[in-house]
C-alpha cells in the first residue's frame, strides 16, 4: 500500500468510519485483517513489554507492523501517547474479564455467607490468573513499568488502581459487616497481584518444558486458593486480623 493510501485508511479509522468511503471501496477489515490502529497497539504492546518505553522507537513499531512511521504518528502523535494507549487497551480487557467476578464477590459479601464469599474469592483469583495466562504481555508490560517506580506513575492510577481498589472496598465492606477479618486489604490485594505476575514469569521461563509449565499452573492455582482460605477461613477462627 502506498503511503498516501495508508494515511487515508488511518483517517477513516480515526474518525470511527464517519468519513464517506470512495465508491466501490470495501469497508476496512472486510478481509478479516485487524484495523491499522489495532495492529499498531498489538505490536507496540509486545515491544514495550520486551524493551520498555526507552527501548522502543516509533520506527520500531512501524517496522513491526509493516507500515510507514508516518502512519503510526497519524494514529498516535507521540510515543508517550502510544505507550499510554497500550496500557488503556490492556486495562479495558482486564476490566471486561474481572468486573463480573468482582460483582459476584460483592454479591456474596452482601449475603454474609462465608462459604459463598470463599467461593467467589476463588473464582476472582482464578479469573485474574486466567487473564494473565491468556495475555502474558500484561505482566511484562507492568513489570517494565514498575522497574522505575516513580516514572509514569500516572499509569498506575489510571489502569491498575481502579481494579485493585474496587476489590479492596469489597473486602473492607466484608470486614465492616463482620464477614471477614481484613485490616489491610491493599496489602492482601497487592500480594496476590505480585504473586500472579511472578507466576506468569515462571511460566515464561518454563515455556519449553510442558511438564514444568503444567505443574506451575496447577501449583500456583492451588497456592492462591490456599492463601485465600487461610486469610479468610470459613470458620472465622483466625484470619487477616490474626497476623
Amino acid at each position: 500500500m502506498r503511503k498516501s493510501e495508508e494515511q487515508a485508511d488511518g483517517g477513516d479509522e480515526a474518525a470511527g468510519g464517519a468519513r464517506a468511503r470512495r465508491p466501490g471501496r470495501p469497508p476496512r477489515g472486510a478481509d478479516g485483517a485487524p484495523p491499522t490502529r489495532e495492529r499498531i497497539l498489538t505490536e507496540a504492546t509486545a515491544l514495550f513489554a520486551r524493551g520498555g518505553p526507552q527501548g522502543v522507537s516509533m520506527r520500531d513499531v512501524a517496522a513491526r507492523v509493516g507500515i510507514d512511521v508516518s502512519s503510526v504518528h497519524h494514529h498516535f502523535a507521540t510515543k508517550t501517547a502510544l505507550y499510554d494507549a497500550c496500557f488503556a487497551r490492556v486495562y479495558e480487557r482486564e476490566q471486561r474479564a474481572l468486573a463480573p467476578l468482582v460483582d459476584r464477590l460483592a454479591a456474596a459479601v452482601a449475603t454474609g455467607d462465608r462459604g459463598e464469599v470463599a467461593a467467589a474469592m476463588h473464582l476472582l483469583a482464578d479469573g485474574f490468573v486466567d487473564f494473565l495466562q491468556e495475555h502474558p504481555h500484561t505482566t511484562f508490560l507492568w513489570l517494565r513499568r514498575w522497574l522505575e517506580p516513580t516514572r509514569d506513575s500516572a499509569l498506575d492510577a489510571a489502569y491498575a488502581l481502579p481494579i485493585y481498589e474496587r476489590v479492596e472496598r469489597v473486602l473492607l465492606g466484608a470486614a465492616a459487616g463482620g464477614t471477614l477479618l481484613e485490616p489491610t486489604p491493599h496489602v492482601t490485594v497487592r500480594s496476590l497481584v505480585w504473586a500472579a505476575h511472578g507466576h506468569i514469569t515462571a511460566l515464561a521461563a518454563a515455556e519449553r518444558d510442558p511438564v514444568a509449565a503444567a505443574r506451575e499452573r496447577y501449583e500456583f492455582r492451588a497456592y492462591a486458593h490456599r492463601f485465600l482460605d487461610r486469610m479468610y477461613p470459613a470458620s472465622g477462627a483466625e484470619g487477616a486480623g490474626g497476623r
